[in-house]
């Protein structure tokens, strides 16, 4: 059902129902989005003339694309909705975080139609998911893991740079999210994104543990608590920095050190010794 609230107020009311059928009807012909289409082609499409339009329009087109919107197409003119949409998603979770999150304030935030973000992802779960994907540090690791072979120290350094970059940027998507996780973990939204990060993490960091493993590189442990011993620190250094930041007796390190630092500890507490004795 159409998003008709505010946006489609009194602009939307005045523009007649053959005016935007024209509009969609040659914005499809065209392969292009309303708001790219120009005011010319629309009046012919109507069989008016432009001025004609122009006049039921009540002056600028911005009628005519809130009439568009009401009807639950988006306009265009602007990033797709999708992206919009996480964009908005992604502010609104790091401002308010995730408990009172809805799809009509995201619709609001991305100036489209409620209507659209369902068009786009189906569902709240669906979005938070792809919030996720863009603003955690999954497909960085990957990319890292993915390419030349590396030591093990170098490799560690990367993905605590990588996870370092995702917990401290704007907006604090990562760290709401885990906020989310760790308060109300039976919670729909908490259950959706576990059940969606847990299983991209074993494949990605899971299957580069168990490898080093199998490879005699790392002490054979259990892949879960080496996942534990690799993140659970960095995680709360990093989630712990903000609040620490204003305590005058707390000194902490450059976010690049305490990379280095953790890097180095984890290394130490899981390596085994190469041929000849060098780690690297």
């Amino acid at each position: 059902m159409p998003d008709t609230g505010s946006r489609g107020s009194a602009g939307a009311a005045r523009v007649p129902r053959e005016v935007v059928d024209a509009a969609l009807r040659v914005a499809r012909r065209l392969g292009k989005d309303v708001a790219d289409v120009p005011t010319r082609e629309i009046a012919l499409e109507a069989g008016i003339s432009r001025s004609t339009l122009l006049r039921r329009l009540g002056g600028p087109r911005e009628a005519l694309d809130e009439a568009v919107r009401a009807a639950g197409v988006d306009p265009g003119g602007q990033p797709p909705v999708r992206d919009r949409a996480i964009t908005a998603c992604a502010h609104l979770i790091g401002e308010h975080g995730l408990a009172g999150l809805t799809l009509e304030a995201v619709a609001a935030r991305a100036d489209c139609s409620v209507h659209s973000v369902y068009a786009a992802f189906g569902g709240r779960n669906d979005l938070l998911e792809a919030v996720f994907e863009r603003y955690s540090p999954i497909l960085d690791v990957e990319q890292i893991l993915d390419g030349p072979p590396r030591g093990l120290p170098e490799t560690v350094r990367l993905i605590y740079r990588r996870l370092a970059q995702a917990l401290d940027r704007e907006p604090r998507v990562l760290p709401a999210m885990l906020a989310e996780a760790f308060a109300r973990p039976a919670a729909p939204a908490s259950q959706a994104l576990v059940r969606h990060f847990v299983p991209r993490v074993l494949a990605v960091l899971g299957r580069w543990l168990a490898d080093e493993v199998a490879a005699g590189r790392i002490r054979p442990m259990p892949v879960t608590l080496l996942l534990q011993q690799l993140v659970g620190p960095m995680l709360m250094h990093f989630l712990t920095r903000p609040a620490l930041g204003g305590v005058r007796q707390v000194d902490l390190p450059d976010p690049e050190e305490a990379c280095e630092e953790f890097a180095a500890a984890f290394v130490r507490a899981v390596a085994l010794p190469a041929p000849g004795g060098d780690r690297d």
